[in-house]
């Protein structure tokens, strides 16, 4: 072991005086990963030399090796007393690409990428981040290599064995279409949970493509047909959830009594959004209040007055018909006297000539 001072950061770690310049590399600066080196200078750091060049005097130095030597003891208890399931508190301490390491208060455990979360996670970022208090379950502990193995999602609840326990074959879910395939559908029926609908499922009707009878991110009611807990596999039927039957438990709540027979099974009554509009109202106002009758009684009443109307309606029609004939007859009376006058008259002019020979 070497001790020396910390004089200078540069590319790739630090330049410690140990009456020589030595180099000390960044990822050897400590059992993890040291991002901002700056706070180290001045500092007196216990190294070890890993590499020697007299010739071009030139030192590789490693804090990590003497701490690694310096805690051999300690790390080895500390492996011996953690044990497989053991449920344990840490803090995250990186955030890797194919993962995140938690500090477990003497190692550094690690959580692969796939034990993270249920869901499929694109980026450990997106689930944890450094300085996050966790609790994980120990998986595996590598004795010789000094490596632990932990996941996340062992600590929460198992939402495919959450749904293998509250549903069955047979019954009808709701889902989304998350994803078309060459073969048929991905439908999501539950948080995490993932079915595939046969493309041979899709419909009555022969289907040559699966976007023929489903689009991404259409809802619909799919029928469980296989439930594999084991595999992590669910197989769903569209063509015979349209044939009906026993509706999961977690839907019923959300559709009335009349959707369903005196055995539970589901017959298909739709709603339309008139008689949705209508059970609002009565749920709202009683049926024999006076203002439910007065709407009722609206129409009488505008019928009976109609009568009325009519009568005075056509009573005036008649009247007006009446004078008009009697204005026809009048005219019709003056024109006979203007004719006969004239006549007269056409007569009275016959008459003079015989009256004067």
């Amino acid at each position: 072991m070497v001790s020396g001072t910390v004089i200078e950061v540069v590319k790739g770690g630090l330049i410690v005086d140990i009456g020589l310049r030595g180099f000390l590399p960044a990822s050897l600066v400590d059992l993890r990963r040291v991002r901002d080196l700056q706070p180290l200078i001045g500092t007196t750091v216990d190294t070890k030399i890993i590499e020697l060049d007299r010739h071009r005097n030139n030192v590789v130095l490693s804090r990590r090796a003497w701490l690694e030597e310096s805690q051999k003891d300690e790390r080895e208890d500390f492996l011996t007393n953690l044990k497989s399931g053991e449920i344990r508190s840490g803090v995250v301490s990186s955030v890797v690409n194919f993962g995140a390491f938690v500090d477990l208060g003497g190692m550094d455990g690690l959580i692969h990428v796939s034990e993270l979360s249920w869901k499929h996670v694109d980026h450990p970022g997106s689930v944890v981040s450094v300085g996050d208090e966790i609790e994980v379950q120990v998986l595996d502990i590598d004795m010789s290599r000094e490596r632990i193995s932990l996941s996340l999602k062992a600590t929460q609840k198992d939402p495919w064995q959450e749904f293998a326990d509250s549903h069955q074959v047979g019954e009808l879910v709701y889902g989304r279409v998350t994803k078309l395939i060459q073969f048929g559908s991905f439908v999501q029926v539950g948080e995490g949970i993932e079915g595939l609908v046969h493309i041979s499922e899709m419909s009555a009707h022969h289907v040559e493509l699966p976007e023929q009878v489903v689009t991404p991110g259409e809802e619909l009611w799919v029928k469980i047909i296989d439930l594999d807990l084991e595999r992590r596999r669910i197989s769903l039927s569209i063509k015979q959830a349209a044939e009906g039957g026993v509706v999961a438990a977690e839907y019923q709540e959300h559709f009335g009594e009349h959707n369903y027979d005196e055995e539970g099974n589901y017959i298909g009554i739709e709603s339309s959004e008139g008689q949705e509009a209508w059970a609002e109202y009565y749920n709202e106002h009683d049926p024999s209040e006076p203002a439910v009758l007065e709407s009722a009684e609206t129409p009488e009443e505008n019928l009976s007055e109609e009568p009325e109307n009519q009568e005075t309606e056509d009573a005036t029609s008649d009247d007006g018909d009446a004078n008009n004939s009697e204005e026809e007859t009048s005219d019709q009376d003056t024109v006979d006297a203007n004719d006969s006058t004239e006549n007269v008259e056409d007569d009275s002019e016959d008459e003079e000539p015989e009256t004067q020979s």
